[in-house]
């Protein structure tokens, strides 16, 4: 039976038929099992930020796995220590926790501000909502589902969890109009990711940042898809010269191994005492060694000074694509190496054609394209995407 067969007969359908057979990667390139190679702009929903198969990264986890991949969380493990400490002096004084995914990094983000609510009323369930914003997108969960506002995502799932609120992105009075004696946190994402790629203005971010002290209540940014250097800031709420009180990370942060994280800042780590909270697989040192490595090369190699370097030049020809292309696309936005073109067409079938002409993309909601290179992506990779684009554009018909 073929891989494709395989999949297509006893994999769970809920992600439909997949186009293609995934079987290698190397840098910024994949090939599937047909022998056919695409240039990788999806990244497998951002997360292998260093390309595929990067040298460093494969002989950090290989080296790992034969010495200790796992050991539960009853042990305390010497990766799990360090990657603590690196990601602490990025974010600043606190504490990090280590879990497998985004979602679940999400869910202790919710759990964390359940806690403040209680201390602050001191009873529990007194204190308990938390306002997200319209558009978002914070996982799968039943704590994130009822923090993702979309229908097509919460459908089927009802009842939904209760006490979640929703303002407007970059719209501050509608955020401050939804706090009320209730509230324990307000939880954004710095750039919604799934939603279409809409970044988080940095006035509005220094505005709940007030409001949050005003109220006192937790500023937490979800930062699973657009963290780790992406924005071309390790976090891409230091743009706006802000400090939030927790963050949540995943995606990047593991290169293609799957871990999640949360940093908690030293005022509120109290919160979590021995029991509150919990994982087998997270943080293990397999988990650990991957996300070092991941750091240790963006340090080593300037990959965030890369992506500050040619995201400009390359976000100026992207921004002429709408004027190229009137009839097509209707805007281009982002950061770093997170940009989204929104299409005045059905989005899925110009990611179809993306593909059959060598180019991996992402869809996203807003009838958006999600283009989310490898942070190792030179400006000559970033052109020839465009090339790519460009070329399917030139040929595209509705």
């Amino acid at each position: 039976m073929k891989p494709s067969e395989l999949y297509a007969s006893y994999v769970l359908g809920n992600y439909g038929a997949a186009p293609a057979t995934l079987v290698r990667g190397e840098g910024l390139y994949v090939w599937d099992d047909e022998g056919r190679r695409y240039l990788d702009f999806g990244s497998g929903i951002a997360v292998t930020a260093l390309g595929h198969s990067h040298p460093k990264w494969v002989a950090a986890v290989s080296e790992q796995a034969g010495k200790l991949a796992h050991c539960s969380n009853l042990f305390a493990n010497e990766t799990q220590g360090l990657l603590a400490q690196k990601l602490v002096e990025r974010a600043g004084t606190g504490r990090a926790f280590f879990c497998n995914s985004g979602t679940e990094a999400n869910e202790a983000l919710l759990k964390l501000a359940r806690l403040h609510g209680q201390a602050l009323s001191g009873k529990e369930g007194l204190r308990y909502k938390v306002i997200c914003a319209e558009n978002a997108f914070h996982g799968r969960t039943f704590g994130g589902l009822s923090a993702t506002p979309q229908a097509k995502v919460q459908k089927g799932f009802a009842p939904l969890l209760d006490g979640f609120k929703f303002g407007e992105l970059n719209n501050l009075s509608s955020f401050e109009k939804l706090i009320d004696d209730q509230t324990a946190a307000i939880f954004i994402e710095t750039i919604q990711g799934e939603g279409g790629i809409f970044p988080a203005e940095k006035a509005f971010l220094q505005g709940l940042r007030k409001l949050c002290d005003q109220h006192n209540i937790l500023l937490m940014l979800d930062e699973v898809q657009c963290g780790v250097g992406r924005s071309g800031t390790f976090f891409a709420f230091e743009q706006a010269g802000v400090k939030p009180d927790a963050i949540g990370m995943a995606k990047g942060l593991g290169g293609g191994f799957p871990i999640g994280a949360l940093w908690i800042s030293d005022k509120y780590t109290g919160l979590f005492t021995p029991g509150s909270h919990g994982t087998t697989f997270g943080g293990n040192p397999l988990a650990c060694a991957a996300a070092l490595a991941v750091l240790d090369v963006i340090e080593a190699d300037g990959l965030l000074e890369r992506v500050q370097n040619n995201a400009p030049d390359w976000h100026a020809r992207l921004k002429k694509l709408p004027e190229a292309w009137p009839e097509l696309v209707e805007t281009v936005r982002g950061a770093g190496y997170m940009v989204g073109i929104q299409m005045k067409v059905p989005h899925a079938p110009v990611v179809t054609a993306l593909r059959e002409a060598g180019l991996l993309t992402v869809a996203a909601g807003a009838q958006t394209i999600r283009l989310l290179p490898p942070l190792i992506a030179t400006a000559e990779d970033l052109e020839r995407a465009t090339d790519l684009l460009e070329e399917v554009l030139n040929v595209y018909t509705p």
